[in-house]
């Protein structure tokens, strides 16, 4: 792939990747290098410089909320879904489902003539 395509195609996964996000810190609480690692399991590579200004990005909007949690000697930021959040995360669902009709929509016409 050109570096013209790896950017045309992270720029459209961009909201793919924040509502990945939300839906996991609306499931349980997560942290930066978790998420990172379940994005990393869909295909989304993503450097901390990356991930970190998603996830503040989603806090300063009032989707996510985040604490900082002792675990032994380290200290690790946490966040979770506010109830903003779940409600963005819940229209977003819809708006999904009805964009996956229509992109494979064709497919299912063409499967079926």
């Amino acid at each position: 792939m050109t570096q013209t395509q790896v950017k045309v195609t992270r720029d459209l996964c961009m909201g793919l990747i924040r509502l990945h996000v939300l839906h996991h810190a609306a499931e349980e609480p997560i942290f930066g290098l978790g998420i990172m690692e379940e994005l990393g399991r869909h295909g989304y590579r993503l450097s901390a410089g990356t991930l970190y200004p998603i996830l503040h990005g989603l806090e300063r909007r009032g989707y996510l909320r985040s604490r900082v949690e002792r675990r032994g000697r380290v200290n690790r930021r946490v966040y979770r879904a506010t109830p903003i959040g779940r409600r963005a995360l819940s229209m977003a669902k819809r708006k999904v489902q009805e964009l996956f009709g229509e992109l494979f929509e064709e497919t299912t016409h063409d499967l079926l003539s």
